[in-house]
């Protein structure tokens, strides 16, 4: 199984194609959009090539190959014209690990209600997966009770910040890996490497 990771489009089509030429590229079985797809939001400037309609097409075209789930700028308004389920606020993922045998549990959301600073409900070794800082990530945290897990951050396809990469992630055979939109690869982590 390969599955693509991608945040924040934000309206942008021309972010929007240029993943969907990742996607194609890839050769990924599902896209998982972690939020933030149509609307810029009041604090972002208009990405480049801010189409909300235009992507409303390309998304609705790809419906079936689409897990979503619901960012902070993301409304039932949206919903309405999306023909493919946004409104989860999370979703959660199991994902077998590179050795074959065990598996990993990924807990999916955007980022504005649960985070680092947030935590869902999360035992030791599950990875936190999130969006909404537009900036890549892969950190170990280690809780105040001793728990450790892996927070993971695919950064922004249409409006990086912290002078990060236009990005997405791809998960396949245990192992995540960060790619700009060219598809060259700057970060991996794998989850064998959990403890």
């Amino acid at each position: 199984m390969k599955l693509m990771i991608a945040s924040d489009i934000h309206g942008s089509a021309l972010y929007c194609s240029r993943m969907l030429e990742a996607f194609d590229r890839e050769g990924a079985d599902c896209l998982l959009l972690l939020g933030d797809i149509l609307y810029h939001g009041p604090r972002n400037d208009l990405p480049e090539g801010y189409a909300p309609k235009e992507v409303i097409s390309m998304l609705n075209e790809r419906k079936e190959d689409l897990l979503c789930v619901r960012g902070n700028c993301d409304s039932e308004v949206d919903q309405m014209v999306l023909e493919f389920p946004i409104m989860a606020e999370y979703c959660l993922l199991v994902l077998p690990c590179g050795n074959g045998k065990d598996t990993v549990t990924v807990f999916s959301t955007h980022g504005h209600e649960y985070n680092t600073y947030h935590l869902p409900p999360l035992k030791g070794g599950d990875v936190l997966l999130h969006g909404h800082t537009h900036i890549p990530a892969s950190e170990d945290i280690l809780c105040f009770d001793g728990r450790k897990y892996q927070y993971l951050n695919p950064g922004s396809v249409s409006i990086p910040k912290e002078g990060s990469a236009h990005s997405y992630m791809v998960f396949e055979d245990g192992k995540f890996t960060w790619k700009n939109l060219e598809g060259e690869e700057y970060m991996t982590w794998t989850t064998d490497s959990r403890s």
